[in-house]
């Protein structure tokens, strides 16, 4: 929704400030039916008219989740799911960057091109097996579940970069949680191209936090506004680039990013396995502890899965 609102395809009345699921459903509804078949012939309509009604059944469990169950070939690799039909049907690409660096050969051949369920059933039955290869494999397999809880690697880091088209809006699977991506051309020296995604508790809550550059898997980053100003760089604390103004907006200048880092180093553990729906509940409990003067309550961290 954040997409086709950024597109335009989706408006909002001028002064509307809250939005309730139902209403995001409803205009998600109405942008699904309003699309018409590009092809003429009739086997291609019937198969377009079915991932329609495919779309419009899942439509209702979109407000806590989609079911997506990602492979590690490629970042747009996802098993097929009825929920993937939305995505095909608004043409927004959906990524993940959790894919095996093809440099470590012993876990290309454990993992192979198995979906993230498959694989879980891989490592249950190796463990089981009585040929020690298929041990090995298992064992291979699950470390790399281990190593990479995150769900982004350097590999597929740098593969998500190439595919990402300047300027695109898209949809990045991370940590079971859905964010909305894009890539932009820095105007820096360097004139770097950087892809940035839309970190939802920061950009829900803060103006000056939008955008967070996606450059390092263990989350290095730099938060942005909505136009892409740097509002501080990661690491180098309040008072850095960025933090020029008036008192009054640099201390706000500076507390949007002491919330966003906060925000930040949490996210790889704290937010983990929730839907969005939990999540959305978690804010409001957060935000009304921190009104009360209250401490927050950590999020629970379920076991790594990939369903969103």
């Amino acid at each position: 929704m954040n997409i086709l609102f950024l597109q335009w395809k989706v408006k909002l009345p001028p002064q509307k400030e809250v939005i309730t699921s139902d209403e995001l459903m409803a205009h998600l509804g109405d942008c699904l039916l309003s699309i018409k078949p590009q092809e003429k012939s009739e086997g291609l309509q019937l198969n377009f008219q079915q991932n329609v009604d495919d779309a419009m059944t899942v439509l209702p469990k979109l407000a806590t989740g989609l079911d997506v169950n990602v492979r590690f070939t490629g970042v747009s690799d996802f098993e097929y799911t009825p929920e993937c039909s939305i995505f095909d049907l608004l043409g927004i690409p959906l990524y993940h960057g959790w894919l095996v660096d093809p440099q470590s050969p012993e876990a290309v051949r454990a993992v192979g091109k198995l979906s993230y369920n498959q694989l879980v059933e891989k490592i249950i039955t190796c463990k089981h097996s009585s040929d020690t290869n298929l041990v090995t494999e298992g064992l291979i397999a699950e470390q790399f579940l281990e190593t990479t809880a995150a769900q982004l690697t350097y590999h597929g880091l740098c593969e998500l970069t190439a595919a990402a088209k300047e300027g695109e809006l898209s949809v990045f699977f991370r940590n079971n949680h859905f964010s909305t991506l894009t890539k932009h051309k820095v105007m820096r020296p360097c004139g770097a191209t950087c892809t940035y995604w839309s970190p939802t508790r920061a950009f829900s809550r803060r103006k000056q936090v939008v955008w967070e550059s996606l450059h390092n898997v263990d989350g290095d980053s730099c938060f942005c506004d909505a136009d892409f100003h740097l509002s501080h760089s990661l690491g180098k604390g309040p008072g850095a680039e960025g933090g020029s103004g008036s008192p009054e907006k640099q201390r706000q200048v500076d507390q949007d990013y002491l919330i966003a880092l906060s925000l930040q180093q949490q996210q790889p553990q704290g937010t983990l396995g929730l839907s969005d729906l939990e999540l959305a509940q978690q804010l409001q409990q957060e935000e009304y502890q921190q009104q009360q003067g209250v401490q927050p309550v950590p999020a629970r961290a379920p076991s790594p899965q990939a369903d969103g």
